[in-house]
């Protein structure tokens, strides 16, 4: 489609609509490559938001490549041990690096770190002209932009997909809970530098981690329940009681149990787009299909997306002429990005199933785990108590060290 640019009109080779962790990330390494970028959100300082809250070995090793782990982890506070309690008690000790962090810390810290040629552009969008060519999104206050693509990067907010007549199709509605929290004292008093406790299999959770960030001690709890549950709304009005009738050995583990501040509950739906290969326009993150965030594999499908887009279709785009939907295809038909999507649908289907299937295999699944699980607790408990049996007493300079 033939558009005629105005004299006043932004010109550039993509423009990312969504400054979160996905579109910062996006406009970073495209710019870096070179590329003309407009980076467009409506807050210049993106607010607190609850979302992913942790980083693992999986996700810094995608941060590296695309120049970003110094950015990203630089605002996040270092967790070297964890510790893993199943049906009460502490079965492992994980040594390894993670991280937690506040989400908006992170996306601003991206953010500060821009590629000055990265023209971020604060508003609300409120047109899209999309085609084969040329793309124009103008935005509420008459500014525009002209560019040959459009990176939707809006996470899960809908406006922007329909303008362009795209549908979210809820795939499972409902699927889980994720609650944040802050405890009452500060993370140094807590006798653990972060946990994981994990559900029974017959309580609808998945687990609690407990984890610093900065001083304070965060917590995440992931439960297969729904927004308006009695048991959400006794969460919510008394969190630190719910949570010790949920865990009654949390409070002896932590030396007792307090909540500071309000929950954040943030229910989760999985979704899929429906009507996404347009031409001009492609999805990336969780504006293309949301997952689970209890198994851990959100961040990674996000960084996934962006590196594949920005490292490998996005050039071979732009070194043709045209942007219609055939070439936009290539990205959602990438090998990497299918696998990586499926894995994370596979992963929260599954761990849902595990929690509350009634069927006959994932009962014979959960009473199978339970056993194994208890049986090696018994025998690492076994364990330490021959060791400290046979541990000589120590004696003279020795114990007083």
């Amino acid at each position: 489609m033939d558009q005629t640019v105005m004299p006043s009109t932004t010109q550039v080779e993509v423009v990312v609509i969504g400054a979160g962790l996905a579109g910062t990330a996006a406009a970073t390494v495209l710019a870096r490559a070179g590329r003309s970028v407009a980076l467009v959100d409506s807050h210049r300082v993106f607010p607190p938001e609850f979302r992913a809250e942790k980083l693992g070995p999986p996700h810094v090793a995608m941060l590296e490549p695309l120049g970003l782990a110094d950015t990203a982890l630089g605002a996040a506070t270092a967790i070297d041990s964890i510790d893993i309690y199943r049906f009460g008690r502490l079965v492992a000790r994980h040594r390894g690096r993670e991280y937690g962090y506040g989400y908006s810390d992170v996306v601003n810290a991206l953010r500060g770190a821009m590629p000055a040629a990265v023209d971020f552009m604060v508003g609300r969008v409120a047109g899209i002209e999309a085609g084969p060519g040329l793309q124009t999104v103008t935005l509420a206050d008459g500014r525009a932009i002209a560019a040959r693509l459009v990176v939707v990067a809006t996470g899960l907010g809908d406006a922007i997909r329909r303008m362009v007549g795209i549908a979210r199709v809820d795939t499972r509605k409902a699927h889980s809970l994720s609650l944040g929290f802050d405890l009452d004292r500060p993370a140094y008093a807590y006798p653990f530098e972060s946990l994981a406790y994990y559900g029974t299999g017959y309580d609808r959770v998945a687990y609690l981690t407990l984890f610093p960030i900065r001083d304070t001690m965060r917590a995440n709890l992931f439960v297969y329940r729904e927004a308006n549950d009695p048991w959400t709304r006794a969460f919510r009005q008394n969190p630190a009681e719910t949570l010790g009738a949920l865990m009654p050995n949390l409070g002896g583990i932590c030396g007792g149990l307090g909540v500071a501040g309000r929950v954040q509950v943030r229910p989760i739906d999985l979704t899929l787009s429906q009507g996404h290969r347009r031409d001009g326009v492609v999805l990336v993150g969780d504006a293309f299909c949301t997952t689970c965030p209890a198994p851990g594999v959100g961040v990674k499908r996000v960084l996934t997306d962006v590196d594949l887009l920005c490292n490998v279709h996005i050039p071979r785009w732009l070194a043709t002429p045209g942007m219609d939907a055939s070439k936009i295809g290539a990205f959602y038909d990438d090998p990497r990005k299918v696998e990586s999507d499926a894995q994370a649908i596979r992963q929260s289907e599954f761990s849902r199933s595990m929690a509350i299937d009634p069927g006959l295999v994932w009962v014979a699944r959960r009473a199978r785990n339970t056993l194994v699980r208890k049986g090696a607790a018994l025998v690492r408990q076994a364990g330490a108590s021959l060791v400290r049996a046979e541990a000589p007493p120590m004696t003279g300079s020795s114990a007083r060290m």
